[in-house]
């Protein structure tokens, strides 16, 4: 069993894949699900018990140091970067989590909190900003940016020297061009295909 025990935030169907991800893992081990004040009492979470709420964070502090946001992002990243203030206020480590099935080269830069879902494919001179969802099968190739708070969604793929904002989300199946760069806190539909500054007209209607 890991020494080093972690608080999972947020207890839905993101938090089942990160704990499947952890698991796999065996760098950490489980102390418990935060769900938001009313769920004290929810049922465990795959075997995992329901320890307090997000107004506990002070008082798991001193027992756990490790934390990792598991509040799924469809759309807008409010919730999770709030909470992810939060926890550092509350002087929690945030760990970045990477699968033993994914791929990431010692090349890249992961940014704290961030998870690394299984299969996803992080190449040579990337950059993935702090509190950040790879997820299962995405893509990002050689010397793309991924700006903090951003959801990269399932077979997602980001060419090379592609630069995504903060905050933002990239739909499942969705292609970025290789060298385009799009603003902070906007939505990128399933399955598109993203050119940059050229689409600029058309992503008015996805800011968040």
């Amino acid at each position: 069993m890991p020494e080093k025990k972690i608080i999972l935030v947020g207890g839905g169907g993101h938090c089942r894949s990160c704990i499947d991800v952890i698991e796999t893992g065996k760098t950490f081990s489980i102390a418990g699900i935060v769900e938001q004040p009313g769920k004290e009492n929810s049922e465990p979470v795959l075997g995992y018990p329901v320890i307090g709420c997000d107004t506990d964070f002070e008082n798991l502090k001193k027992q756990y140091d490790y934390a990792l946001l598991t509040v799924g992002q469809v759309g807008s990243s409010n919730i999770r970067q709030r909470l992810f203030i939060l926890l550092k206020q509350a002087g929690f480590v945030f760990p970045f989590v990477v699968s033993p099935f994914a791929y990431v080269s010692k090349h890249a830069r992961i940014g704290e909190g961030s998870i690394i879902m299984h299969h996803a494919l992080v190449n040579a001179g990337a950059i993935v900003g702090k509190n950040c969802i790879l997820n299962t099968r995405s893509l990002i190739e050689h010397d793309a940016r991924i700006g903090d708070h951003t959801h990269i969604s399932t077979a997602a793929v980001l060419n090379g020297e592609a630069n995504i904002g903060s905050g933002s989300f990239v739909g499942s199946n969705a292609i970025i061009v290789q060298g385009a760069k799009l603003p902070d806190n906007f939505f990128f539909k399933a399955g598109s295909l993203i050119a940059g500054e050229k689409d600029g007209k058309a992503m008015k209607d996805n800011k968040l």
